[in-house]
């Protein structure tokens, strides 16, 4: 189990993601399509086409 100390805000991106995307890559998707800070410390959620991957 996941202790969390604040309250953290989670984000589910609802457009499948290319999963070969860098962290470089996820952190523009953030930054222009959810208009959210990747370093808040919230956490972001995305999936594949098939949604049979999340990351």
């Amino acid at each position: 189990m996941i202790g969390l100390s604040r309250r953290v805000r989670v984000f589910a991106y609802t457009r499948p993601v290319d999963m070969r995307k860098q962290y470089d890559g996820l952190y523009a998707l953030v930054v222009a399509e959810l208009k959210a800070d990747p370093l808040s410390g919230d956490l972001f959620l995305f999936t594949n086409r098939r949604r049979t991957r999340l990351l």
